[in-house]
């Protein structure tokens, strides 16, 4: 039994335990959340009077604040406790004996099927989903706060094998080593090294010999020196690094350790050729920032790529491959749409700005419905066209890389799953970056799939989430919570690990939290967009004096709404889409209720569209309507600028710099936000930031240091929290600056391109090693997970296309 539960049950608070249970059957909902659960506990303590200490610091205080929901049947109540980080209980608790019963998951998910009036026991089982198999021979991670260092683990268990059998792993080392080349021309060894025994004593020689020379004496030099000894190219450009090369392999094979093991393969050139799949949206550099599904995807997608290509062409240089003609080569693999309303996402192929070798191939879904495949589809509605999509784009894949790719990296749900089926096919190394997962932002989305199924096709969704998270090599998160949240919520992908989807299935154990392929790396922002407005010498004044006009008083009723009665007042300034989980109408209501704020501060949007018939977005059209109607109610016409713009990149800069000269401040009031690019940009051009306190934000603002952390379902509080701020900056103007300095600081150190892609290569070298070498067999899992492509995915998404042809 839990020991919270027993505690209450073996003292005096047993009695306000029933008394609770009492209140919560005699209010209308049957299933609460955690805050539903806080709030009512809170109304307990106050109608009961108890002392002020109870509501936090009581036995029963303490079940309270780590139960996560709470289901109330005709008898009983269910519990679901999260005592700690990744860790779940569940308990019945019977009345009036209270007895407690533990349940199993699939007792668990019973009660929640039969709370929907979904499931009878009568019925027979439902189909239930069980990835827990696959991972009991795989290494698991024991500690929860490791997990999300998947390779730091990885390695110190690859070391820890070499150690133990040292002649199997300098085979499988040997072997690897073999393995290398590029268009054709063999890499690291060649033929003159017979075996892992020869390996060992040559790499002495060569060591030996490489450390008579002046330490810069270009590889070239002595390039055939070292042939002859076995060595191919891509030990490195110099004497010293090849020499620090072969001495770090050489000390990995006399005493394994993971420092050195890493550092090892983060040298080896064994990545020449990336796709990134980022299938939904409008993908483009122009005309189409601010469009329904795009915005932050476009934005991490094309500064990745280029900061890829960067890396690898300075990987491939210090390897000592520039007398090879070596040129890597980064595909970002989008969807072509013959529609294109002005924008270039008609063209097959397009080169990224700032890169040699870095492309957006568009590849067109397949004309089984015109009305639909010719135009712009929502990432809700594009499942039924992914596995033919698949299948074209390997050929253009093939085509433009002249062979395979080494790399697949999938983004969102839909770009993860075409990333499976690509990998599946070529038998690549795949990685996944959800971004986003819609499953913790729409609540109760698994148990009422149905009722939202017709909007949101959650069924296809959250099938293709556990596919692709399953099979994927690696997940990529941006932050810790993404993964298994704090001590007080559930993570995105925590959320996965046990659902019901009444009807349909049942997850069991839908994905193993402590297994080595979570890893977070955090983006970082194109920092020759997005710089501190301090730098004036980078800056064009000519954009400056355009983006003031536009922001503050420009009268165009085509792309501005409204007209500042005063443009010199402090600006709160925000940017985003119109959504409901953005919650830009939240933020003006915020604003509205409080005159206080209004009398210090402007309010500036810049957020999608202004008209309503501009939008093929349902949800996006809604927040409009929001928008204005919040406008007219709290007589914000000539407090609020609402931009209905599509800024060019440059200006998306800039616009952050403008507000900051103004000494202004930034609010990113969404509901949930998986990590939070537009904090970044905001920060790193001095701007002091507000993020919300559900989400990635929370991980990269360090609250009252450099930034601060806002609840935005409690519009009061955050609207004291930033008048608070502005007064205490006219009072102390060096405040402003010091919160400005801080945050510019915090992305420098911390979230910069240059430490996410270095870190992204030396993961994908890592694993490609582990998978190499590691005798873990991943037909059996791939073989489930194509069971439940073709079982569950394939026959809902031969629906939803047989929908779309009566459109």
């Amino acid at each position: 039994m839990s020991y919270l539960i027993e505690t209450v049950l073996n003292s005096e608070e047993k009695g306000d335990l029933v008394e609770f249970a009492n209140q919560l059957r005699e209010s209308q909902k049957h299933y609460l959340l955690r805050n539903d659960i806080l709030s009512a506990f809170s109304e307990f303590c106050q109608n009961h009077q108890k002392p002020d200490t109870f509501e936090h610091s009581s036995r029963l205080g303490k079940l309270i604040y780590y139960t996560q929901e709470i289901i109330l049947e005709e008898e009983s109540l269910c519990l679901i406790i999260r005592p700690k980080i990744a860790k779940q209980q569940v308990y019945r608790l019977c009345f009036p004996e209270l007895e407690i019963e533990p349940l199993s998951i699939q007792q668990l998910l019973d009660v929640r099927d039969r709370y929907v009036n979904h499931f009878h026991p009568d019925e027979g089982d439902v189909f239930e989903i069980d990835f827990q198999p696959f991972y009991d021979y795989s290494p698991i991670i024991r500690d929860p706060k490791n997990i999300g260092k998947g390779v730091d683990f990885l390695n110190r268990f690859l070391s820890s094998k070499l150690f133990q059998d040292p002649s199997q792993w300098l085979e499988a080392l040997y072997n690897f080593l073999n393995i290398h080349s590029y268009n054709g021309t063999t890499l690291l060894i060649n033929g003159r090294i017979k075996s892992q025994k020869q390996l060992s004593d040559q790499i002495k020689q060569a060591i030996a010999f490489v450390g008579d020379m002046p330490p810069e004496r270009p590889y070239e030099d002595f390039r055939f020196d070292l042939q002859a000894m076995g060595f191919e190219p891509g030990w490195g450009n110099t004497a010293s690094r090849v020499k620090e090369t072969l001495e770090i392999l050489d000390e990995l094979i006399d005493s394994p350790d993971d420092a050195a093991l890493e550092g090892f393969l983060s040298r080896i050139p064994m990545i020449f050729r990336i796709v990134l799949v980022s299938i939904h949206g409008w993908f483009g550099q122009e005309g189409v920032l601010g469009r329904p599904d795009t915005g932050g995807q476009v934005v991490y997608v094309l500064d990745q790529a280029r900061s890829l290509e960067k890396q690898l062409e300075e990987d491939n240089h210090l390897a000592g491959l520039d007398g090879l003609n070596v040129e890597p080569k980064v595909i970002i693999l989008s969807r072509l749409i013959p529609n294109s309303d002005g924008t270039r996402c008609n063209e097959r192929l397009e080169k990224v700005h700032g890169t040699k070798n870095g492309w957006i191939l568009r590849v067109p879904l397949r004309d089984m419905n015109p009305n639909m495949t010719e135009n712009w589809i929502s990432r809700f509605e594009i499942w039924p066209y992914l596995e033919t999509y698949a299948i074209d784009a390997e050929k253009e894949l093939f085509a433009e890389f002249q062979g395979i790719p080494d790399l697949i990296i999938g983004n969102y749900s839909d770009g993860n799953l075409v990333a499976f089926l690509l990998a599946r096919r070529l038998k690549v190394t795949q990685f996944n970056v959800a971004h986003a997962l819609e499953k913790s932002k729409y609540l109760f989305s698994n148990l009422y799939w149905q009722e939202m199924e017709s909007n949101y096709h959650f069924s296809l969704q959250f099938t293709a989430d556990l596919i692709a998270m399953n099979a994927a090599h690696c997940i990529i998160s941006s932050t810790y919570q993404e993964i298994v949240g704090k001590p007080d919520s559930v993570g995105q992908y925590e959320s996965y690990e046990s659902f019901t989807m009444p009807d349909l299935y049942h997850v069991v154990h839908g994905i193993e939290l402590f297994s080595p392929k979570f890893n977070v790396v955090p983006p970082g922002v194109n920092e020759s967009v997005y710089f501190p407005y301090t730098r004036e010498e980078d800056r064009v004044p000519s954009q400056k004096e355009k983006l003031e006009e536009l922001l503050f008083t420009l009268e165009d009723g085509q792309q501005v709404f409204g007209k500042l009665a005063d443009p010199s007042k402090r600006p709160i300034f925000s940017m985003a889409r119109l959504d409901r989980i953005k919650n830009m109408t939240g933020l003006a209501e915020c604003f509205g209720r409080s005159p206080e704020l209004q009398e210090h501060c402007n309010l500036i949007l810049v957020a999608g569209k202004l008209f309503v018939d501009e939008s093929g977005d349902a949800e996006e059209r809604e927040e409009i309507e929001k928008l204005y109607r919040i406008i007219e109610q709290y007589n914000l016409y000539d407090k609020i600028r609402w931009l209905g713009v599509r800024l060019p990149k440059s200006a998306s800069g800039e616009i952050y710099r403008v507000i900051a000269d103004r000494r202004g401040v930034f609010v990113q009031p969404a509901l949930f936000e998986a990590f939070g690019l537009t904090i970044l940009e905001a920060m790193i051009s001095g701007l002091p930031t507000f993020g919300t306190q559900f989400g990635g934000p929370l991980e990269i603002i360090q609250d009252r240091v450099n930034g601060f952390y806002i609840n935005p379902t409690n519009l009061e509080e955050t609207a004291q929290k930033v008048l608070d701020f502005v007064v205490k900056c006219e009072q102390n103007p060096d405040y402003w600056l010091d919160i400005s300095n801080k945050g510019i600081d915090r992305v420098y150190t911390t979230y910069t391109w240059k430490i996410h892609t270095t870190r992204l290569l030396s993961l994908a070298r890592i694993y490609g090693f582990w998978n190499f070498t590691s005798k873990e067999q991943r037909e059996d899992l791939l073989r489930y997970i194509e069971s439940l492509f073709y079982l569950i995915y394939k026959p809902r998404a031969k629906e939803l296309l047989q929908q779309h042809t009566h459109r």
